[in-house]
């Protein structure tokens, strides 16, 4: 009687403090002196039995009380609801009967007490505040999840419901923005739906109505709200196929990336239990959930890592099918979190609870996927400007190539490997020669992701070599092994020497992935920033040799390449001369040379030596592939191009020069010595004999066999014995003696050559102009006013015998020109030479 008459008091001075308007009550007795009177009275109360209205009267007491101030603290309202809660869901089951009626109504009455209380307690000023519902669940929710007597379920139930019935009654509530509960809330109720007792399962469809009802009211958009409630309202306390739909429904429109995880948690939890009901009940609500496809998913890496380590604990089979029909979504939705999440796990733990990889495997079409994602790791798209970067995580190309490994390493299906082999082999031999060419191998290792006993190179070449033997290559990896390929590839100083060695297997082998190898090559180098051209086109040359590549070259593909030839690295350039020589080997790409042709013959203008003489070796080899009926054209072109070199200082380009000219005369029959090259050729002739003095002695002899085939190409059959045998002055004097009409035309090439780095090539050049000169009439001395100037000029060369000869050709050239001056023709009628022309 004394704690009723206590309770009444407080409730009476409660009410007179309230009606004070701004009364406080710690004015008249401390309110949290009070509430812990309060608290103490109700755990006093007995759990055994619910013989009393104290629990009534203080549940009550803790309504008046929240209604004065000061307002009670967060910690006071926890107590007061634990204990409430505690005491109420702990007594026993009371069923109604006729000779326990009175004990049945005080046991309404003191639930009414407890939602009372609930009530009062939740609320924030006007509004519910979502913070403390959210705490209040936290203390009911374990007499639903942990308990296995089903009165204190229903009771809990029970309890939920009501207190989301009444929110639903205010529009706005506090802090509903940061409610996180919705997720793991729906996830529970959602699993007591399908719970084989009625009561249970009624309780918690109604709970659910309810929970779903505040997040239409709080989240759709005003013109769907009352079609939602309409839609809500007639499924129910339905049967538990309407819940299921409504909890997939709202899995879908209303809830948050994070609270569809928890949703997906509680449900993870519930196939681990040791119940079978559990199970059975979890894996029916992740089927609905999973039916359609997945939307955007909160705290993947949580769920990832609850799969690892509890995938084991599962027995049932179709339980078993839904977890990894679960990882496997979200391995396709949210590939690079998963990956690193198993990395992680795996690096850390360096003990395997399961097999992540080859669950993932097991899905051909989701591996494809997978795979093409971690494709686009490897090479990254560079983002449009406009783009705002992605705040989801991705992995770098190093972990791509780990995920892909382990993957190969666990794919059983040959034929799903060889589907993606071309992009994912061209993009593991990029990542080699990024790692060993640009030295990038220490840089690229993420700390955060990557144990430091990871290596970025033997990781990137492992996966190739696996890759070749998943791809039915078995034969070809050995073989590569066998050569040193694979030890060349990570060889910093001859890794494209094991690129050409890799190609060139493939291209041995008859590789039926050659042709799609070449297309995705053809596609990167159309790209004039394509990072990776250089092993592109080490590749390419290696490539161009297998007939069915070669076959499918066009004159677009062509294009591509000698587009390459503009860029500004001298390595590449000569790579590309390497390439052109490969296409004198097919037929097919000796019709695309002349495409490449016009960038080869600008090398030989470039600043880079290297490159000329690079150009120059490949032009030689060119001229001995090369038939005059399908490049005539070119040799043609060639042949003035040739001209510039054949004083050159360098004694090898020098050489190459007159090697190559005297290749490309003996390609060319004398029935197609078309005008073009015909005139070259006399216009080169003086360069040959004055070259026979070169102080290289190859020079010469590279001369004497020339002039020979000059020779024989213009049916000069008496010169041919000259060239062959006799010393420069008697070829000199055969040569003008047969072409006389052709002395201005000689004189012209010996002033050319009067600039020569040889003395002895200017000496013969001045001798040379010296023998012309005296075979010229008055009419042709007229001509030679720049042939003179170039003697007098020559009377100051350096060399003393050069300068004496040019003065000796002076003062012979002077009495010459007296003679004739003196002795002029004296009839038009007389005989004269046939003026010297120009072809």
């Amino acid at each position: 009687m004394e704690k009723q008459n206590f309770l009444r008091a407080v409730e009476i001075l409660s009410g007179a403090v309230r009606a004070e308007g701004n009364g406080n009550m710690n004015d008249f007795y401390p309110k949290a002196t009070l509430a812990k009177k309060v608290e103490r009275l109700i755990l006093e109360e007995s759990t055994e039995i619910l013989d009393s209205t104290v629990r009534q009267q203080a549940m009550l007491c803790v309504v008046a009380l929240s209604q004065v101030n000061p307002p009670f603290c967060l910690s006071e309202i926890l107590d007061l609801v634990s204990t409430g809660i505690s005491s109420m869901f702990s007594l026993p089951l009371i069923m109604p009967s006729l000779d326990r009626k009175e004990s049945a109504s005080l046991y309404v009455q003191t639930t009414q007490a407890l939602d009372d209380m609930l009530q009062a307690l939740v609320m924030d000023d006007m509004d519910p505040n979502m913070l403390i519902l959210e705490n209040f669940l936290e203390i009911i929710l374990p007499w639903l999840t942990q308990s296995d007597k089903v009165h204190e379920q229903t009771r809990a139930l029970g309890t939920i419901s009501r207190l989301l019935r009444f929110i639903c009654n205010f529009p706005a509530l506090s802090h509903m923005e940061v409610f996180s509960m919705s997720g793991k809330l729906m996830g529970i109720l959602g699993l007591f739906c399908l719970n084989s007792n009625h009561e249970i399962s009624l309780g918690a469809s109604e709970a659910l109505h309810y929970l779903s009802k505040i997040l239409v009211l709080q989240r759709s958009v005003r013109r769907k709200t009352v079609s939602i409630l309409r839609y809500l309202q007639k499924h129910f306390r339905g049967e538990w196929f309407a819940s299921m739909q409504n909890v997939t429904l709202f899995f879908r429109k209303y809830l948050t990336p994070m609270e569809r995880a928890d949703v997906i948690m509680v449900t993870m939890e519930g196939m681990t239990s040791s119940s079978r009901d559990d199970i059975y009940a979890a894996s029916k609500l992740l089927e609905m959930i999973l039916k359609y496809s997945i939307p955007e998913i909160g705290k993947v890496p949580e769920i990832i890592q609850y799969i690892y380590f509890h995938m084991n604990s599962v027995t049932e089979p179709a339980t078993q099918s839904t977890i990894k029909k679960i990882l496997h979504l979200l391995s396709q939705s949210y590939t690079d979190e998963v990956i690193l999440t198993l990395f992680k796990i795996e690096d850390q733990s360096r003990k395997e609870v399961c097999k992540p990889w080859e669950i993932l495997a097991s899905f051909p079409k989701g591996c494809e996927v997978i795979m093409k994602h971690l494709l686009q790791r490897l090479v990254p798209q560079q983002a449009p400007q406009d783009q705002e970067p992605s705040q989801r995580t991705e992995i770098s190309p190093l972990i791509a190539t780990r995920a892909i490994h382990e993957l190969l390493l666990e794919s059983s299906q040959q034929m799903e490997v060889q589907t993606f082999f071309s992009p994912l082999f061209i993009a593991l031999l990029f990542q080699t020669s990024f790692l060993m060419v640009e030295g990038n191998a220490e840089v690229v290792q993420d700390q955060r992701h990557v144990t430091e006993w990871v290596d970025p190179v033997s990781s990137t070449v492992e996966a190739l070599k696996t890759l070749m033997h998943r791809s039915g290559y078995g034969t070809f990896e050995a073989e590569i092994e066998k050569l040193g390929g694979w030890g060349l590839l990570v060889d910093p100083e001859r890794h494209y020497d094991g690129v050409t060695l890799l190609a060139r297997c493939l291209v041995t082998k008859n590789c039926w992935h050659n042709r799609p190898i070449f297309g995705l090559l053809k596609k990167m180098l159309q790209d004039p920033n394509c990072a990776n051209h250089y092993t592109a086109l080490v590749f390419l040359i290696e490539l161009l040799q297998c007939p069915d590549v070669a076959a499918i070259v066009d004159d677009f593909v062509t294009r591509i390449l000698a587009n390459w030839f503009n860029c500004t690295e001298p390595s590449t350039v000569k790579l590309l001369l390497q390439m052109t020589e490969v296409f004198t080997k097919h037929k097919n790409l000796v019709r695309r040379l002349h495409i490449l042709q016009p960038q080869v013959l600008n090398c030989c203008y470039s600043s880079n030596g290297d490159i000329v003489m690079e150009t120059f070796l490949v032009l030689k080899h060119l001229v001995e592939d090369l038939t005059w009926q399908n490049s005539s054209s070119f040799l043609i072109q060639l042949a003035f191009t040739l001209e510039t070199f054949f004083e050159e200082e360098s004694e090898n380009l020098r050489l190459l020069a007159f090697q190559i000219y005297s290749h490309l005369l003996a390609k060319v029959k004398t029935g197609v010595l078309v005008f073009p090259l015909r005139h070259q050729i006399f216009n080169l002739i003086v360069f040959l004999v004055l070259h026979l003095q070169d102080v290289n002695i190859d020079v010469a002899q590279t001369c004497r066999i020339t002039l020979c085939n000059t020779a024989a190409l213009l049916r000069w059959s008496k010169l041919r014995e000259v060239f062959t045998k006799e010393d420069i002055f008697t070829i000199i004097r055969a040569l003008l003696q047969q072409e006389t009409n052709k002395a201005l035309w000689f004189l012209k090439q010996c002033v050319a050559l009067f600039k020569s780095t040889q003395v002895p090539i200017r000496q013969a050049a001045v001798w040379f102009a010296g023998q012309i000169l005296q075979t010229l009439d008055l009419e042709e001395m007229n001509e030679i006013e720049e042939a003179y100037a170039a003697l007098r000029h020559m009377k100051k060369d350096p060399d003393p015998m050069v300068s004496c000869l040019a003065t000796q050709t002076i003062y012979v050239l002077e009495a010459k020109e007296k003679q004739l001056l003196a002795n002029p023709p004296t009839s038009c009628f007389c005989k004269r030479r046939p003026k010297t022309g120009y072809f």
